[in-house]
């Protein structure tokens, strides 16, 4: 904003000082939100991601280019059997998760990539609801069951009434009492609430 006109913002260019990041420091800065919200990411999966920023900073497409080779050379990574996973330097990818389970919705990050879903999870999932329902295996909206570091199967919930159908793509299940609870979480959610 330059200014205010009677109460009404008026904006303009913002003018550059010695504080303004060059493009190769901001595509950084954005390749970093990235990283810290979907590592760890398999080295496809981390130039996918990063390709799609050139529309957050169109006029300097051969800086995303470059912030790739870049992220690649500074960020956390290891070989694991032959794909390369990158994470951010201060993660720690061998973290204990919490003994929880969780409903995951299709676009969740621990979802969204469905390659690095079926590499880390042993297993492939796919957002159905657009697959003619023969064809479904999943279901309509099915959404991934995480209990505490592996996502072992998938929950269809309709609303009204409250159901759930469950898939196991494991053998491991989440303790009765976990699910439970978080079905429990989910029914209150989408019990619409009365006005007083």
């Amino acid at each position: 904003m330059v200014r205010r006109d009677q109460g009404i913002r008026v904006y303009g260019p913002v003018e550059p000082s010695e504080q303004t990041l060059s493009p190769a420091a901001r595509v950084d800065a954005l390749i970093d939100v990235v990283v810290n919200l979907y590592a760890p990411l398999p080295a496809p999966s981390l130039a996918y991601a990063v390709g799609r920023l050139r529309y957050a900073v169109p006029r300097h497409p051969q800086e995303v280019r470059a912030g790739l080779k870049r992220a690649r050379a500074r960020l956390a990574h290891q070989r694991v059997g032959s794909t390369d996973w990158y994470w951010p330097e201060r993660e720690k990818p061998d973290a204990v998760a919490r003994d929880e389970v969780r409903l995951l919705a299709p676009f969740d990050p621990l979802v969204w990539d469905r390659r690095r879903f079926e590499l880390l999870w042993g297993w492939g999932y796919r957002f159905e609801a657009y697959t003619p329902a023969p064809k479904r295996k999943h279901g309509y909206y099915a959404l991934p069951i995480s209990y505490g570091d592996r996502v072992i199967g998938w929950a269809n919930v309709t609303a009204e009434p409250f159901a759930v159908q469950l898939g196991w793509a494991a053998k491991a299940r989440a303790p009765r009492a976990l699910l439970d609870a978080e079905l429990e979480r989910l029914r209150a959610f989408l019990t619409p609430r009365r006005r007083e």
